[in-house]
């Protein structure tokens, strides 16, 4: 048990079109300045990712919005978007990521480029995240992923940015633990925070892995989930917990945390991972464990 309470200590949740009532849940369970990353979605209003970033600042939370390069017509919207993040909201981290449009709406065709402006130094951000894909990517190969990691870092590192890497929701733990093993014997010794889905029901998880181009089957999805009866059962990653727990004990994957989607609710998300943070859990069979409370 103490292997994944060490684990799920500084634990970070991912939220879509957070509202008020989501954010005074979260307020409630998890620990103060715990990192609430948003997510990126094109057709999204500036005003809103200002709104959602401001809430979660006077909650007591950490926003990390996500910026997505290829969203980005111009320096100039990257400089007032930027702008208006930290003086109103106070934001100090970010997630760059490419973003999924097929043609860049701007100059901007990947992080890199982003990282490489200059603004984001300007107006006093000095930690960012990149996107990691234990996985694999479904229009990149390995070689192509790790051509853009490596000069992503060392955008970062040459711009002056303390830089980790946020991976997308995996089911797969031993998939994980090999992609980090691999990472680090590349030289890499950046944090990771391991994407995964939080409680939510196997229909929904599987939905979401289609759109977002991962991995999935009913079988891993169902394996996840530990006790899975059929498609609308809740699943919990429990399983991918403990398994990245024990395999992090020690050190022995590096500066790794847990990293959780809330496709299932940023409420059900958030009492879900304090509870396993608080070591609220039941260890009732080998491959995870049972939430005894929250």
């Amino acid at each position: 048990m103490r292997d994944i309470v060490s684990f799920m200590n500084g634990f970070s949740v991912e939220a879509t079109r957070t509202k008020a009532a989501d954010i005074e849940a979260m307020r409630r369970v998890v620990a103060p300045g715990t990192d609430v990353y948003l997510s990126a979605i094109p057709t999204r209003r500036v005003e809103e990712v200002i709104d959602q970033a401001k809430a979660v600042q006077a909650a007591g939370l950490s926003p990390v919005p996500h910026v997505a390069a290829r969203n980005i017509a111009s320096p100039a919207q990257l400089d007032a978007l930027l702008g208006r993040l930290t003086s109103e909201a106070g934001v100090r981290k970010l997630l760059i990521i490419a973003g999924d449009r097929d043609e860049p709406a701007g100059p901007y065709i990947g992080a890199r480029e982003v990282i490489e402006s200059g603004l984001l130094q300007r107006h006093g951000i000095r930690e960012i995240s990149i996107s990691g894909h234990p996985d694999g990517h479904p229009r990149l190969s390995t070689e192509a992923l790790d051509r853009a990691l490596a000069a992503k870092v060392e955008a970062a590192e040459q711009s002056g940015l303390t830089v980790g890497i946020v991976t997308q929701f995996s089911f797969d733990p031993e998939a994980v633990i090999a992609w980090l093993n691999r990472l680090r014997d590349m030289g890499y010794d950046i944090p990771v925070r391991v994407g995964m889905a939080g409680p939510t029901s196997i229909t929904t998880l599987l939905r979401y892995a289609a759109r977002c181009g991962v991995k999935a089957s009913v079988a891993g999805a169902s394996k996840q989930a530990g006790l899975v009866k059929h498609l609308f059962s809740v699943s919990a990653p429990d399983g991918m917990v403990r398994s990245l727990a024990e395999a992090a004990a020690g050190g022995g994957l590096g500066d790794v945390a847990a990293h959780f989607f809330s496709f299932g609710g940023v409420d059900a998300t958030a009492r879900w991972a304090s509870a396993v943070a608080h070591g609220q859990i039941a260890l009732d069979r080998p491959e995870g464990f049972t939430v005894a409370a929250g």
